[in-house]
């Protein structure tokens, strides 16, 4: 592929890449850009070490030529997180039960977890079979991972349940109270005036 001059976002901040466009995405995210949480495993796209999302889909970025992702959005293991620093449901899960062993497959199974949710929230064991059977791990956790993609499910949840509840119309404790006929003395509705402030 030629060299190609393209933008693209990388957990949300615009990259401008001026190279190779069938260098992959994985050697332009850990040595031009500095973000080293997607790792190399095997080069083929076969062991899922380095998954990251590519417009909300997971992909496995050691076979994603780079010259594909003009004006795409890219999420690394890093931008997982929210902005202002609280864990996503994925990392909660995979703390509180301990997933880890070497931990060299962990971000990628991570965002696969991630990009599963993202499309059914509540997986079946069917669903978590088909979105990680492609994510290798020569330690073995995959129990441990199987426990913590359910859990991460139910925090999501959660969370999804508390951003509707934060989302609810409050009511106004500052509302000036609407004044019954009675105490305006039976006037029709017309000659009922809101209360106004000097600007």
């Amino acid at each position: 592929m030629a060299t190609v001059r393209i933008r693209f976002t990388v957990n949300g901040a615009t990259r401008q890449y001026t190279g190779d466009g069938a260098q992959p995405l994985l050697w332009v995210l850990r040595d031009a850009w500095g973000l080293p949480g997607t790792k190399y495993g095997c080069g083929i796209g076969a062991c899922g070490a380095c998954t990251v999302h590519v417009d909300g889909q997971a992909a496995r970025a050691c076979v994603v030529p780079v010259g594909t992702l003009a004006g795409r959005a890219v999420r690394t293991v890093e931008g997982l997180a929210a902005s202002d620093g609280r864990l996503h449901p994925v990392q909660q899960a995979w703390m509180e039960h301990d997933v880890p062993q070497c931990g060299y497959c962990q971000a990628g199974q991570m965002m696969a977890c991630a990009a599963l949710l993202q499309h059914q929230p509540r997986p079946s064991e069917a669903d978590i079979d088909a979105a990680m059977r492609g994510n290798l791990c020569r330690c073995g956790t995959y129990a441990r991972i199987r426990r913590a993609v359910h859990r991460a499910a139910e925090l999501h949840a959660q969370a999804g349940a508390a951003t509707r509840r934060d989302a609810r119309p409050q009511a106004r404790s500052d509302a000036t109270p609407v004044a019954t006929a009675k105490e305006m003395g039976d006037q029709p509705a017309a000659a009922v005036r809101p209360a106004t402030q000097d600007a």
